[in-house]
């Protein structure tokens, strides 16, 4: 019974409530020990399974060793002690509205230490004017990028434009004969979208081939955007589309005598505002022709002293579009390349077609070799000229020589002439001379002369 009795006493003096954290009100505050739990540096669990003085140590007794398993601390609100106040070091920084507004650029950044940001993160719940201004900031800091060349290859628009026009079908389908004008069209707008306001005012220096010699005419870029505008006017015309000359009245309704017109009718120097008709119209011209349908190809389109039909009027507008495009680009600097190669051929095509007409015209104005003896009669085989084009877009055409009637026949070959497509261009567009074409030639060298100065006579401002 006694050991019952000292087992209960040892019950009493270490309950399971002072093992787990509970707190006596009659221990003193010397004797909490380490813990601060009342355990009074004891084992805490009181008298063993032994009874009192085993190796558990009893109730009171110091037994020299911590406690095989510590109990757990005592919260702070248990002790009854008061709460620890925030630590002095840790207070935020105190900064005056100048100095949190030229941390806005640095906190935008993240360059800002721990305390500067929290004192700018506060300020910015308190002034509207330094939260918008730290929006935007923050807005500007997302568009930078890498300490890198933000500089593109310059013939990037230039390749994917072409890549998109050679795979992409458009969705009105646009005629055969249509489509140069179309590509064109598109790749000198994407030059003129490139440029700066200042390069409109570049200045360009329009060439062509008179009949007799070269001749030049001083404009700048928005006037070449004038020049291409008015003339292609004439297809507008033709087509039952608005004119840009408007009421303005032309010499003749030539292509110079529209141009002049229309530069004469300005009352300032044109500008880069005349991107916004010119690429109107175009669109509306190859947009009318696809609705129109290949039919529309036969309509004539009058140049003043002479007419084209639509097919090759079109033709002829993609070969001065790119032609002024090639001004307009050597003027500011921007590389630029030839047409597609089907579509150049096509150019090249119409250029030979019309040498023949323009063969005779020269021989009327006396400006060529006089006519043979013995005319050749429409439709019947007479003297010819092979001319063989290489490179990109090229081809042979055999070119009558005695009349435009005549029938060209490789049997009357009497020379052969051999060009570069893109040199042939240039020189059907007057931008060289026949004289410094380089052409193989072999036979005729008289009948070879007469050809190239009717190729140069195609030109015209």
């Amino acid at each position: 019974m006694n050991g019952d009795a000292d087992r209960a006493g040892d019950l009493g003096a270490g309950s399971p409530h002072e093992e787990t954290g509970g707190h006596r009100e009659d221990v003193p505050e010397a004797a909490e020990g380490k813990y601060g739990d009342g355990s009074g540096g004891s084992g805490g669990h009181g008298g063993g399974p032994d009874g009192p003085g085993t190796e558990h140590g009893g109730p009171g007794e110091e037994s020299g060793r911590p406690p095989r398993i510590p109990p757990p601390r005592s919260s702070v609100e248990d002790t009854g002690r008061p709460l620890p106040g925030p630590d002095p070091a840790l207070a935020p920084l105190v900064l005056e509205h100048p100095v949190l507004k030229s941390l806005l650029g640095a906190w935008a950044l993240a360059a800002c230490s721990a305390d500067e940001t929290l004192a700018v993160e506060d300020h910015l719940g308190e002034c509207g004017a330094c939260a918008d201004e730290a929006r935007r900031l923050r807005e500007a800091v997302g568009l930078l990028h890498p300490a890198e060349s933000l500089d593109l290859d310059p013939t990037l628009r230039t390749r994917v434009l072409e890549g998109c026009l050679d795979r992409r079908p458009p969705r009105i389908p646009v005629p055969d004969w249509a489509a140069p004008y179309d590509a064109e069209t598109a790749r000198l707008d994407a030059l003129l979208q490139d440029i700066g306001g200042a390069e409109w005012h570049a200045p360009v220096r329009l060439r062509w081939f008179d009949g007799q010699g070269p001749a030049s005419r001083r404009t700048t870029v928005a006037g070449v955007i004038a020049h291409l505008l008015t003339v292609d006017g004439l297809v507008a015309v033709a087509l039952g589309l608005d004119d840009p000359l408007g009421r303005t009245r032309a010499d003749e309704g030539s292509p110079a005598g529209r141009t002049e017109a229309y530069w004469a009718a300005s009352h300032f120097p044109p500008t880069r505002a005349l991107r916004g008709p010119w690429r109107e119209q175009s669109h509306n011209l190859v947009r009318t022709v696809s609705f129109a349908g290949g039919g529309s190809g036969l309509l004539p389109v009058p140049y003043g002293a002479f007419e084209l039909p639509l097919r090759d009027s079109m033709l002829d507008r993609a070969f001065e579009c790119w032609v002024h495009a090639g001004d307009i680009a050597e003027a500011v600097d921007y590389p630029y390349e030839p047409p597609a190669p089907r579509h150049l051929h096509r150019m090249i095509d119409l250029a030979a077609r019309m040498l023949p007409t323009s063969l005779a015209e020269r021989r009327r104005a006396g400006l060529s070799s006089p006519p043979p003896r013995h005319l050749v009669a429409a439709g019947t085989p007479g003297r010819s000229l092979r001319l063989e084009i290489e490179g990109s877009g090229g081809g042979e055409w055999l070119i009558p020589l005695d009349s435009p009637g005549a029938v060209a026949s490789a049997e009357f070959e009497v020379a052969h002439v051999a060009l570069d497509g893109v040199e042939f261009c240039r020189l059907a567009a007057g931008h060289v001379s026949p004289e410094e074409a380089a052409a193989g030639q072999d036979g005729d060298r008289e009948a070879i002369r007469d050809v190239l100065l009717a190729a140069a006579s195609l030109s015209r401002m």
